[in-house]
């Protein structure tokens, strides 16, 4: 594949991508002390009232909607957020009816959103010569026993560059994770949507090896126009019923 030389079509004129594809939905939920003062049998109400709502979104669907939904906990990763549903549409109106479906719930009352991202799948103007990179245009979600997620954002630095050297410092960049085969990126795109210009996220069974990642990422060139890449989080994938569980 070329570089692209013209990334912002404004040389070209070429013509809007109207073509279908996936948002994705990182919702996280933080639950408040006052739950676990609820008597058992009330908490176990609760609890199975919420996941028959959560689980009703993906299972009610016909199956050309595309829904997907994966749950993951965070209880004693991180002290803001108890666990994440991590949620997959070709429609963002799906997100909303999904949240409606939980603010039914009574345990919803109890629940409020610390963190909460919006994107979009596309291809990556960068690996699309890479077979297997983990930027194609749909994706696969919860393949590892972890998820690990951050908002991601540039500098406007990186956008003055010309196309030639922001493609040498992606090639770095790609170099450099090459033997790190345990981990798959997702990378997605908030341009317009979200607060964030991307939502990072990497699957893996290995947290060890995705710390070593980061760690040698943080030596290329490219890493000199990030402006934010936090908060960061290490989520562990669970049933839904074992995520509440987790709860109280």
């Amino acid at each position: 594949m070329m570089v692209d030389l013209d990334p912002s079509g404004q040389v070209t004129g070429r013509e809007a991508d109207r073509a279908n594809r996936q948002f994705l939905n990182y919702a996280f939920y933080k639950l408040a002390p006052a739950f676990r003062r609820l008597p058992q049998a009330e908490r176990d109400e609760l609890k199975a009232e919420f996941l028959a709502a959560a689980q009703g979104w993906a299972e009610d669907a016909p199956a050309e909607k595309g829904l997907i939904q994966r749950p993951y906990s965070l209880v004693g990763l991180r002290g803001d957020v108890d666990f994440m549903l991590w949620r997959i549409a070709f429609d963002v109106r799906e997100f909303q009816e999904a949240q409606a479906r939980l603010n039914r719930t009574r345990l919803m009352g109890y629940l409020t959103q610390p963190y909460h991202y919006t994107s979009m799948q596309k291809r990556s103007q960068y690996v699309n010569r890479i077979e297997g990179s983990g930027h194609g245009l749909e994706i696969l979600p919860g393949q590892g026993k972890y998820l690990f997620i951050y908002p991601f954002i540039k500098t406007r630095a990186w956008y003055d560059l010309s196309p030639h050297s922001r493609q040498g410092m992606m090639d770095e960049h790609i170099h450099a994770s090459g033997p790190f085969k345990g981990v798959r990126i997702n990378t997605s795109y908030s341009y317009g949507i979200d607060d964030q210009e991307f939502v990072v996220s990497f699957d893996s069974d290995y947290p060890q090896e995705f710390v070593d990642l980061v760690g040698r990422l943080r030596y290329t060139e490219a890493s000199l126009y990030t402006l934010r890449d936090v908060p960061m989080f290490t989520c562990v994938k669970k049933d839904l019923g074992e995520v509440l569980d987790d709860l109280a």
